[in-house]
Parts: structure tokens; sequence; C-alpha cells
């Protein structure tokens, strides 16, 4: 028997696994003192948000189609990147991957648990300026189309719930926090603030 947190757990096991997630469930007493089963699931890579910011306040998202909920949906450039490797490797890769868009400066804004009820997914944000534009290198499950706005329409899509992605909501609302209180450089926060 092991403890976690108000929890005692008798056993675990693997109830699923394919090339990125695993399906844990673990059997033991519940804080009451009632018998209980917990399902938790793992991905195989941290979740990775990419918020590029072009020098005239503009940005970039991204919209596909998102199996689970059979939607289709605006976000931020995102993927996943290896636990082996530094998040702003995979931040990189992932930008020019969805965007071909490549940064000259990077910053490490959010880090977060993204739904830590069902998930032990942890995510990286990065902001990406200085930027140059290249050519999309998809994965072969990916159809993504770019869509260039003023960073203040993303505000607006993600407060008005254009956009539902959290990681998305929460990486633009953190941008514009920094912004408004003089975390980001002047240049960059007037631009996205004067609405690009």
């Amino acid at each position: 028997m092991a403890r976690r947190g108000p929890w005692t757990v008798n056993s675990k096991a693997k109830v699923f696994e394919n090339p990125y997630i695993e399906l844990h469930t673990y059997d033991g007493i519940r804080p009451d003192g009632a018998p209980g089963i917990y399902g938790v699931m793992s991905p195989k890579s941290y979740a990775i948000l990419i918020l590029p910011l072009f020098a005239d306040g503009t940005t970039m998202l991204v919209g596909q189609h998102r199996f689970p909920l059979d939607n289709y949906s605006w976000e931020i450039p995102e993927g996943g990147s290896s636990k082996s490797d530094p998040p702003l490797d995979g931040a990189k890769r992932e930008l020019q991957e969805e965007t071909g868009l490549t940064a000259q400066h990077w910053r490490e804004i959010l880090q977060a648990e993204t739904s830590n009820s069902v998930t032990d997914e942890q995510a990286f944000g990065f902001l990406a300026w200085g930027l140059e534009e290249g050519v999309q290198e998809l994965e072969g499950t990916e159809v993504i189309e770019c869509k260039r706005l003023p960073f203040m329409a993303a505000l607006e899509m993600a407060v008005a719930g254009e956009i539902r992605d959290l990681p998305s909501v929460a990486m633009i609302l953190k941008a514009h926090y920094m912004a408004q209180t003089g975390q980001l450089d002047t240049g960059l926060t007037q631009a996205m603030l004067q609405g690009g």
C-alpha cells in the first residue's frame, strides 16, 4: 500500500497504451474510507504551446478539426514534445511545423496542468517573436489552416468563447496581462495593444 495524498493505493494497473498515451487505474481506499478506483490518462509527451507575435502586433492562429469532440477549433500553435527534450526545443519544432514560422526570440511565460482531475499532462507555453515566414511541415494526421490577425482580435475571440481550447485562452490572457503590466518589450507591447 502507498499514499497518494488522502488516497491509499493498493495497486496500479496499465489498462491501455498506444504511441501517445497510457491509461492507468489505481485501486485503493478513498479519502472517506470507502473502496475506490481512480483512472489517470498519461500522455507520453509534454504539451507545448506557442503564441507567435509579429512586430506589427498581429499573431497567428491555427484552425483544425479535433477528433475527440468532432469539432473545428481555432487555437494557438500547439503540439507534443518528448519529455526527454527541453520544452523549448519542442516549441521551436512545433511552431515551424504548424505555421512555417521561425523566431529569433523566445520566452517561457506559462507552466500549467491541462486537466488535473483526469490527466497528469504538463504544459509549457512560450511567446515567440522576431518571426520569419517559411513553409509548413505538417504531419500526416494534420490538416491545418493558418490565420494571421491582430492580437487584440485573438483576445476578443478568447473572451467571447470563439477560441475554446483552454491552453490557448490561458496563453492569450497571460500575454495580454504581461503587456498591460509592463512585463514585455515596450515596442512589442505597444503593437499588441494598439491592435496590429
